[in-house]
């Protein structure tokens, strides 16, 4: 191989390290109403938000005071596939339950 050769060897592709961008957040945030029971939110909370009683109960009350709550922050997919699946519950069982996502 001649000279040429062996410099090619050696040369340097230099190339941009690709990021990996971490996917913007969402808040799944529950409303509270007038019909929905506290009973009804906190078993959603236990069952599609994996909450203990005490942390379901907590959030619980947060809504019920402030008019809504955090029920969890996930990327967004996960967070629309959270809204799909309280509303099919609270429909299920005839509660009003509004349940929302905004980007934190």
């Amino acid at each position: 191989m001649g000279a040429a050769g062996r410099e090619s060897e050696g040369a340097v592709v230099s190339e941009k390290k690709k990021q990996t961008k971490r996917p913007s957040m969402y808040k799944v945030l529950l409303h509270n109403d007038d019909y929905t029971t506290m009973d009804f939110v906190v078993m959603v909370l236990e069952t599609i938000f994996q909450k203990s009683v005490e942390e379901a109960t907590l959030i619980m009350l947060n809504v019920h005071e402030q008019g809504r709550g955090v029920a969890g922050i996930y990327p967004r997919d996960v967070a629309e596939t959270k809204v799909i699946m309280v509303s099919d519950l609270a429909r299920k069982n005839e509660y009003p339950l509004r349940c929302s996502f905004e980007k934190t």
